[in-house]
């Protein structure tokens, strides 16, 4: 018993030992105490390239214009949290400015969303004044124009995706990225509190759009909300002039990028045959 109290006391000197001379080596060794920085944040690059769902699904480019506004950092981040649950998605956030501000790219670097953060203005001539009502002209177009221009210059028509418009101001059910996820040209559905409605919409017949349940410019080629269609990535990058007009009339700024894509025939009712309504716009028109 002497014998292994005598051991164990000697094992332990030895490593006390070493211990005590280590410490006293690393005396007077320079100490890298300098602080850690972050290099520059890249805004084109994506934060997260994995795959949130892993199940190598078809990507949802979600397009979102936004402009500075004292309610602009709640209502992106509102919509933000409601795109976290979605997998496989790619935000791209294009401001209506001469540069990217520090607000929305903090913003997005929080996010933990893959993301595209752009920026384009508005020409003066095209921009609402204070005094004018939110409907006098369109709002976005550059915008949204901007991300079709970084989309073809970015991806392939052999990419499998999807492009959503998706405004910030706007409420979106989860269910609708689902929905819209295998897209194979344009798909469609209802929109609530719009155009003085509860909701606006496509009427389908067997499967096939025959008609629009909406009550403001009924003979518009397609009335239906920017909220309410999503697009195949492929179709539009086979038709590279497809783009909004920016001069198009009041409430036809959507058939100005649908036209030249797809007729009214061939449009894919989602969202249980255009029955269930997912998305909500904050304004009427």
């Amino acid at each position: 018993m002497r014998l292994k109290l005598r051991n164990i006391f000697l094992v332990y000197f030895v490593v006390s030992s070493a211990g005590l001379l280590y410490a006293l080596l690393q005396l007077g060794q320079q100490c890298d105490c300098t602080r850690q920085t972050k290099p520059p944040h890249d805004v084109h690059r994506w934060e997260n390239t994995r795959p949130r769902g892993g199940e190598n699904l078809p990507v949802i480019y979600v397009v979102t214009p936004t402009h500075a506004r004292p309610h602009q950092r709640a209502e992106l981040t509102r919509l933000s949290q409601t795109l976290l649950l979605v997998p496989d998605l790619h935000w791209i956030l294009v401001e209506d400015s001469a540069a990217r501000t520090t607000l929305v790219a903090d913003l997005l670097a929080q996010s933990k969303l893959p993301y595209t953060h752009l920026n384009t203005l508005t020409p003066p001539a095209m921009k609402l004044k204070d005094s004018d009502p939110n409907w006098l002209k369109p709002r976005g177009v550059e915008q949204r124009n901007e991300a079709l221009r970084w989309l073809r210059e970015n991806r392939s028509p052999t990419d499998h995706g999807v492009v959503y418009f998706a405004d910030d101001d706007n409420t979106y059910s989860v269910k609708i990225f689902e929905e819209m996820r295998n897209t194979q040209k344009v798909s469609v559905w209802p929109v609530g509190l719009v155009g003085g409605l509860r909701y606006e919409g496509p009427l389908v017949t067997g499967g096939k759009v025959v008609g629009f349940h909406t009550a403001w410019k009924t003979h518009r080629p397609f009335p239906i909300d920017m909220a309410g269609f999503a697009v195949s990535l492929a179709l539009l990058l086979n038709h590279p002039k497809a783009q909004f007009d920016p001069n198009a009339e009041r409430g036809f700024l959507e058939s100005s990028l649908l036209g030249p894509l797809v007729a009214v025939g061939e449009l894919e009712p989602k969202a249980d045959n255009c029955t269930k309504v997912c998305t909500y716009t904050q304004y009427n028109n």
